[in-house]
């Protein structure tokens, strides 16, 4: 069983008397019997795929030609940390198949069929690129986390998210489930912060993960589109790509929720396999590679999605990133295939990033803060409040002239106007707690007109209810503020 970043089993076959010719052609004829499909052939090699089934995860196989004999590397083309034993038996199958052509074949046939080969598959001199990927050339955990040529990008960014997480812990974040505030402090996203001047956090919260495991599986994926894709995009198109998915994928997650604290490398990371599914859609990739690596990818994505539809998973986040990652990966593809256009490329990627930016400022704009909407009414509230209790500060104590002259021209208006203000309040889209709260705050305001009300009329009878009345209103006042304070 084979685990790794994706699990890979590779062996040696020597070159014994044959040459190198013989040794593709005996290749070849091996991955044929078994029918695996073959991709990009060269003279050093050539790719293969084993397709989906209950048998096989679509394993990607490599056959390389060296001076020392043959080396083959079966590795999973799916985000799984394990493979079941998958790559070994793919191995052990074609050498199986590979040692019955090598024992039973004539040189002469050997030298008819590296001939028709050649045709059949437009043999090319070198092995392509994107047939030794990165994830091949990687053979130890460490060798991750580096970054090199063609895998460059992706080893900062899993660093740089690691490194955000470490720091937070430093600093006393809870290591399994950090609370609100932390993740707020360290950049969290937030509709009512973001949308009140705090963009910055539409970013900041790509990189800020809510425990050990959200970090843990985000970066395993992140690794296993990086080495697929990283080579295929190039450092610039990928890190544009993962910024701005990262920052639509946020832009989603607030339109969306209004008071969910969202967090975590995930809508980029969607974003990410969104391009690579692009790619996959055209004929960008080649025909026999496209058919595993879209299925593969496809069931990842799909198995996320529907596990996102349970409670506290930011879905909106992932197909924001899904679908902008798709958008993208189609605009970049007429730069891809003519990469030696760099005037085409500059201007493909360059539009990529001024549309996004434009639709991220108009999905913000349109956007309500009914958070803020109501921190402003609140604050009026206190306006009005203290405008209204300026009435205890006169120097008749409010029972003379000037006293009923206040509550008649300024203190009942206020409460009146307080009234219509919290009831406006209450209309917005808001947690349930603070609806609950300004309930309270209707009943404290009712309560305050009520008894200026009482104050104002000053009867020349009945002294006794009346002041009885006054009574009963204030400490009808004093149990709502109370209550407040809890």
């Amino acid at each position: 069983m084979s685990f790794g970043f994706p699990p890979k089993y590779s062996e040696h076959i020597s070159m014994g008397n044959n040459t190198r010719e013989q040794l593709l052609t005996l290749a070849i004829e091996a991955v044929e019997k078994i029918g695996w499909n073959i991709g990009h052939v060269s003279e050093s090699g050539f790719a293969a795929y084993t397709g989906m089934s209950l048998a096989s995860y679509g394993e990607e196989l490599i056959i390389e030609i060296t001076d020392s004999g043959l080396n083959i590397k079966s590795a999973c083309t799916g985000t799984q940390v394990h493979d079941l034993g998958k790559n070994r038996k793919n191995v052990n199958k074609f050498t199986a198949a590979f040692s019955f052509f090598r024992e039973n074949d004539m040189l002469f046939e050997l030298e008819r069929k590296h001939n028709e080969y050649m045709t059949k598959y437009n043999i090319a001199t070198e092995m392509s690129d994107t047939v030794l990927s990165e994830k091949h050339k990687k053979t130890g955990f460490l060798t991750i986390f580096k970054p090199v040529a063609g895998y460059f990008l992706t080893p900062i960014l899993v660093n740089l998210n690691i490194l955000v997480y470490v720091l937070m812990v430093i600093a006393g974040v809870n290591f399994f489930l950090p609370d609100n505030e932390s993740l707020l402090r360290w950049g969290a996203d937030f509709r009512p912060l973001t949308l009140d001047g705090q963009w910055w956090r539409l970013l900041t919260c790509c990189f800020v993960h809510i425990g050990i495991f959200h970090l843990l599986f985000n970066m395993y994926a992140l690794i296993y589109i990086g080495l697929l894709l990283e080579p295929i995009l190039g450092k610039r198109r990928f890190l544009i790509a993962y910024l701005l998915t990262g920052i639509l994928s946020s832009v989603a997650s607030l339109s969306w929720h209004s008071y969910t604290i969202c967090a975590g490398a995930s809508g980029a990371i969607f974003g990410m396999y969104g391009v690579f599914l692009a790619l996959l859609t055209t004929n960008f990739i080649e025909k026999s590679a496209r058919k595993s690596l879209l299925t593969s990818i496809g069931i990842f994505v799909a198995y996320n999605l529907m596990n996102g539809m349970k409670g506290g998973i930011d879905n909106a986040a992932h197909i924001g990133g899904l679908i902008s990652g798709m958008v993208i990966g189609y605009a970049f593809i007429p730069g891809l295939k003519k990469s030696e256009n760099r005037n085409l490329d500059l201007a493909l990627t360059g539009s990529v990033v001024v549309i996004s930016i434009i639709a991220t400022v108009f999905v913000l704009l349109k956007t309500p803060n009914d958070f803020s909407t109501y921190q402003k009414n609140m604050a009026r509230f206190t306006e009005l409040e203290t405008k209204a209790m300026h009435y205890y500060d006169i120097k008749d104590g409010g029972n003379g002239d000037e006293g009923r002259r206040f509550l008649g021209q300024t203190g009942i208006a206020s409460w009146n106007d307080a009234i219509q203000l919290i009831n406006e309040t209450q209309k917005l889209d808001l947690p349930e707690n603070i609806h609950e709260r300004n309930k309270l705050v209707l009943e404290y305001s009712e309560a305050r007109l009520d008894l200026f009300k009482e104050l104002a009329y000053v009867p020349s009878s009945h002294v006794e209810e009346y002041y009885e009345n006054i009574r009963s209103l204030n400490q009808k006042i004093k149990e709502i503020m109370d209550k407040l304070k809890e």
